[in-house]
């Protein structure tokens, strides 16, 4: 069954191991979180748990998020997201998920969402290569030809500039290097998606060898 926790991106640091090799981390903060919802398969059509994290200033909560929460027991949340195929008969509504859920050594998922870039170009946004910079060429980072003659529009799918990043993004199979219970705290080995203090969901890896 899948296990998961929602946190806060830290930022990275690293430790070493028992042999000096420098490891570097990501440092996840995930608070205690809350059940606040069961998915089942005769009720929704799927098995999921609603987990929710980071109470919400009272300026932001409203009746909707208030009554949510009540049934847990608990104070309105800034993040809320779903774990498919959780265990739930093993979780309650308003039960607390701790970092302990998992334990060094296991592979994880980690989505978040990319730093927004804003608009770009067609180099930066789609590593394409630009031409000559000298010789009197006139095509320099110009995104290339926009399609044949015929029949007369830009192809669907035609690589141009645009918005680049603000988008959600999974990294796989990462090593949990370290759980700290007292500060609620993951160190996960390498790099996840997002800023520093964007939210993050971590979860069982799909793939785990």
């Amino acid at each position: 069954m899948t296990k998961g926790i929602l946190g806060k991106k830290l930022g990275m640091t690293q430790v070493f191991t028992e042999s000096g090799e420098a490891v570097p981390v990501t440092v996840i903060q995930a608070e205690p979180n809350v059940v606040l919802q069961k998915k089942t398969a005769e009720g929704e059509g799927y098995e999921a748990v609603q987990l929710g994290a980071f109470d919400q200033k009272p300026v932001s909560q409203n009746k909707p998020s208030k009554g949510h929460a009540e049934k847990a027991q608990t104070a309105p949340k800034r993040f809320v997201k779903e774990i498919r195929n959780a265990d739930a008969a093993e979780l309650e509504v308003g039960q607390e998920v701790k970092v302990d859920v998992f334990a060094e050594g296991d592979a994880v998922d980690v989505t978040g969402t990319s730093k927004g870039k804003g608009f770009q170009g067609a180099i930066k946004r789609h590593n394409q290569s630009r031409g000559p910079m000298t010789h009197g060429s006139h095509y320099h980072r110009s995104p290339g030809a926009m399609g044949p003659v015929d029949p007369n529009h830009v192809r669907p799918g035609k690589l141009l500039p645009g918005r680049m990043g603000g988008d959600t993004v999974t990294i796989q199979n990462l090593e949990v290097v370290k759980v700290d219970t007292e500060r609620n705290v993951l160190l996960v080995k390498g790099n996840i998606p997002g800023a520093k203090k964007s939210y993050v969901t971590v979860q069982s890896a799909v793939k785990a060898d």
